[in-house]
């Protein structure tokens, strides 16, 4: 008589009857849905914390390369009688030149500076971007903002554009009229005298970054250029390209177009060290999680130990009768590895269902907290995000269900190899 086929349906019945055993029957239920909790709250951390870290770095690089030069290009030696400026003024050639770069897709020049605005008596230092309409208009997260108010075809002229935090700073809104104030103005006998100018605000944007609309104001190149006695000249050249993530092939290109006396900054090098302590807790929290997971799986060994132990006459019998020790231990392994697979589906479930309503999630535990659950000012975005990824869920698949099946081998090969004479010797 041949053996039967590995994992036939007397198995897979022997080891259901066993999982739903009751403890008086000898079974270890009450063990197995603490093995089948710990395993599903373990793998929901796990996908939720992978999906939430994915969704942070996604949103924070998106709103860099959506309100920021993707490559930044600044003179490399100083102008001017005090040393304290370092513009270009060959920027129109220059900028042609770098446009003509393949990858290339806008070359802007900006007059940059920091000055205090100031409205009905309150004030705040602000960071101005001289730069024409028609390249604003082509700055993502400013031309198709989160929110706005306003028309940013307004712009120009003595109009300007300003994030919302410096108009929820100043209790400014659209039409009234924001006042400049710059140390370094006009230069006369007596010395250099503040320059004072005023602005109507015609256009206010949510870029989605607390530092960006907190800070940053939209003024017209030229008026920009005059207000900062800047005339003929740009603080720097901004470059966009179609491929943020390759710009470091891109960089060589662009300073050969660029010439000599030019300095190349790009984005990555900017927040670099940003996006590497990102990356190294990105790891860190994976191991954490890993190792709760494992801790989890530990808990099918200590049911399934105990199982083995209550079923040791019925291991006997089952013996007796004939069936081998890959079928007992095949039964076992059925009974560990089942509460392993359905406590990852549950897992995964809550972990995508998480995943996907972040939203009502973050905004129900927001409104419980009183609010302050979540300070913009010091994690740079409005809110929690999440961004699902099937490779993260396959991993924590893949993590959960390895660990399971690993588990269970040791109990289900100790209880194969069970003599059956000593387990019914005191039956």
């Amino acid at each position: 008589m041949s053996n039967p086929a590995p994992f036939s349906r007397f198995e897979w019945m022997i080891a259901w009857r066993y999982l739903r055993a009751k403890r008086a029957e000898g079974g270890v239920s009450a063990m197995t849905w603490i093995s089948l909790v710990g395993i599903t709250l373990a793998v929901f951390a796990l996908i939720a914390t992978l999906a939430v870290r994915s969704g942070f770095r996604a949103e924070f690089v998106d709103t860099i390369l959506g309100a920021n030069a993707h490559v930044t290009l600044y003179s490399a030696s100083y102008t001017g009688g005090t040393g304290a400026e370092r513009n270009l003024t060959e920027y129109r050639d220059l900028a042609e030149r770098v446009a003509q770069v393949d990858g290339v897709t806008r070359v802007a020049p900006l007059v940059k500076g920091q000055v205090m605005a100031s409205l009905d008596g309150q004030t705040s230092g602000v960071e101005v971007f001289g730069i024409a309409a028609e390249d604003l208009a082509t700055i993502p997260r400013v031309a198709d903002p989160q929110e706005a108010r306003g028309d940013l075809a307004s712009f120009g002229g003595a109009t300007i554009a300003i994030g919302s935090g410096v108009a929820r700073e100043l209790g400014a809104d659209v039409g009234d009229v924001l006042r400049l104030i710059s140390p370094d103005g006009a230069k006369t006998p007596f010395g250099t005298t503040p320059r004072v100018s005023n602005y109507e605000i015609g256009y206010v944007f949510t870029a989605g970054r607390y530092d960006i609309d907190r800070t940053r104001v939209y003024m017209p190149f030229e008026e920009a250029q005059t207000y900062f006695n800047a005339e003929g000249t740009a603080s720097e050249l901004e470059v966009m390209v179609d491929d943020p993530e390759a710009v470091d092939r891109l960089t060589l290109p662009i300073l050969e177009a660029a010439g000599q006396g030019v300095i190349l900054w790009t984005w990555k090098e900017a927040s670099g060290s940003f996006l590497r302590a990102l990356d190294i807790e990105d790891n860190v929290m994976f191991v954490i999680l890993s190792v709760l997971v494992l801790i989890a799986a530990m808990n099918i060994v200590s049911g399934l130990i105990m199982l083995v132990k209550n079923k040791g006459r019925d291991i006997g019998i089952l013996r007796t009768i004939g069936l081998t020790e890959g079928s007992i231990l095949r039964v076992f392994f059925i009974c560990g590895s089942m509460t392993g697979v359905i406590g990852t589906g549950l897992g995964v479930l809550f972990g995508v269902l998480f995943a996907l309503y972040v939203d009502p999630i973050f905004s129900a535990v927001n409104w419980l907290s009183g609010g302050g659950a979540w300070d913009p000012s010091i994690r740079g975005l409005y809110a929690l995000p999440a961004k699902l990824q099937w490779g993260d869920v396959l991993s924590a698949v893949a993590l959960s269900l390895g660990l399971s099946f690993i588990v269970t081998i040791f109990p289900a090969r100790r209880a194969a190899r069970m003599n059956p004479v000593e387990a019914l010797r005191y039956e």
